[in-house]
């Protein structure tokens, strides 16, 4: 299995993944497209948005079937004994009391003061708020398997990276040892450089359980057992934004998922409140039957009725009930917007920031690719110095942990960049 990371000189190369260090035998491959959908598919979190969203259409069916008449049939039939005592006359009576009846009604609300109106309102807001909620949610996920994606991306390149330092850590030690045979270099020196190689290699093994760490987190996030391998992207360099700095903080404050969440929130505690209100005016409803009687067990014969009714309702005093239920749906509706606001306010901070963050990543990596540039012919030149005896180990030492910390100066700057552009596309609910 490979990989592609990125040297420490910023030339990309192929690079064997030691996956035997891990004990796992192969490892799985993933671009971070697929660990998106994967983890979308995955994520609990996601599947309980997806039944909520489900949950609120059906209340709107319900809703808009509030507005159609219901049609009801029922039937019935009841047998007793030739002879039988009858209570009512304290005697034994004889005679069959075999009855068959069936039922047809229909009823139907004429005027309800509005509140089949504000149920409908009220749940359509709420199915809008589930949806946003469900976006926010899936956007969440995203910049979560992108974090864990990029940083399993950083540990291999940072274990690469350590590795690199033992190879240097061995070439000083090999050329202090042939100083010291032609008796141009000190005891200390070897000792310095053996030191040096020492902490080279305990970097590794740390590297390599964090790496090994950054990949078992993403495969709990793609729900894989094994630990997977991320596949760089083709360009983690910087590029321009879609949208300009004021546009980035409008649409924030207008259409991220967070705000649209808040505002589906406070529509439903509005719709709420109408629904509340309609409580104080009377409800008018028309039902309508058709029976049929028989005392046989046949469908010819019988008696048949009918009956229409109009009924009108209005409750006087329910025990303060609905001046209870006003009061709630308002104070919701109050706390609603005030979070509709705050929200609104939480995006355009979470946006500037990320966008400060991505600016300043910008220019960490040039600042980060110039010090490694400068450390790379730095070592260059000390080395040199050293073979011919002009500089002591110490000062090449000091160059290789320059070298080193210049190499992860520059890692930590793409990654931030590729993370800050992730967590402002999240903000935003968009690709950037």
């Amino acid at each position: 299995m490979k990989t592609l990371v990125c040297a420490i000189g910023g030339a990309c190369v192929w690079v064997t993944a030691a996956l035997s260090a891990y004990g796992q035998g192969a490892a799985d491959t993933i671009t971070l497209a697929a660990a998106i959908e994967l983890a979308l598919r995955h994520n609990p979190q996601v599947v309980q948005a997806e039944a909520t969203v489900e949950n609120a259409g059906t209340a709107r069916r319900s809703a808009v079937g509030s507005f159609l008449p219901t049609l009801s049939l029922g039937s019935g039939a009841s047998l007793a004994s030739a002879q039988r005592f009858d209570p009512a006359t304290q005697r034994v009576v004889t005679g069959s009391e075999d009855a068959y009846n069936a039922t047809l009604s229909l009823g139907y609300d004429l005027f309800t003061g509005g509140r089949h109106f504000a149920e409908l309102s009220r749940a359509r807001a709420d199915l809008g708020a589930a949806e946003a909620a469900r976006e926010s949610q899936r956007w969440a996920v995203i910049l979560r398997t992108e974090t864990l994606f990029f940083d399993a991306l950083r540990q291999a390149e940072l274990l690469e990276l350590a590795r690199a330092r033992v190879r240097r850590a061995e070439e000083s030690l090999t050329m202090v040892r042939r100083r010291v045979e032609v008796g141009t270099a000190t005891r200390s020196d070897t000792l310095r450089a053996r030191l040096e190689l020492a902490n080279a290699r305990q970097a590794v093994i740390q590297a390599e359980a964090l790496t090994r760490a950054a990949r078992f987190a993403m495969a709990r996030q793609v729900g894989r057992e094994a630990p997977v391998v991320p596949r760089p992207p083709d360009d983690l360099a910087p590029s321009s934004l879609l949208l300009s700095e004021q546009e980035i903080l409008a649409q924030a404050e207008q259409v991220s998922p967070a705000v649209r969440a808040a505002e589906g929130s406070r529509a439903a505690a509005t719709a709420s409140v109408t629904s509340a209100r309609t409580a104080y005016l009377p409800s008018l409803r028309f039902s309508s039957g058709y029976d049929w009687f028989n005392e046989d067990p046949a469908l010819n014969g019988g008696r048949t009725s009918w009956s229409v009714r109009l009924s009108l309702s209005y409750p006087l005093f329910n025990g303060f009930v609905r001046e209870g239920n006003v009061d709630r749906a308002e104070v919701a509706e109050r706390v609603a917007r005030i979070q509709e606001e705050d929200a609104r306010l939480q995006a355009r901070v979470d946006a500037d920031r990320a966008l400060q963050a991505l600016r300043t990543a910008e220019q960490a990596i040039v600042l980060a690719e110039e010090a490694l540039r400068v450390a790379e012919e730095d070592l260059r030149v000390v080395n040199e110095r050293y073979r011919v005896g002009v500089v002591t180990l110490l000062e090449v030492l000091t160059s290789q942990i320059n070298l080193d910390q210049a190499g992860v100066n520059l890692i930590a700057a793409r990654y931030d960049y590729a993370l800050a552009r992730a967590e402002l596309e999240a903000i935003l609910g968009r690709r950037l």
